[in-house]
């Protein structure tokens, strides 16, 4: 195996682990994520927005060991009661 092949291969793996890492992620519609919103006491979401040609507006929170995802054309008007964490870059594994 040459050292290019390696370290393509090293990088795959990389790859997997850090999906593996991350555990699930549900993607669901806007409706159903502000649906789980409602159902949990203190509501945390990380939020930013997205896209190359055009934005889009990202959103996970967890719930019950899951992470929900929802991606929006439109940003999404969350309940007061939620705690939202603006990041510069959300990763989410295709």
């Amino acid at each position: 195996m040459g050292s290019e092949a390696a370290l393509i291969a090293a990088h795959a793996a990389a790859i997997a682990n850090a999906i593996k890492a991350s555990g699930a992620i549900v993607s669901v519609e806007p409706e159903a994520f502000a649906g789980i919103l409602r159902k949990i006491d203190k509501p945390l979401v990380v939020y930013t927005e997205g896209g190359f040609f055009s934005t889009n507006h990202q959103y996970p929170t967890s719930y019950k060991g899951f992470t929900f995802y929802t991606k929006s054309d439109e940003p999404i008007d969350l309940p007061k009661s939620v705690e939202v964490i603006v990041a510069e870059k959300i990763w989410i594994p295709n």
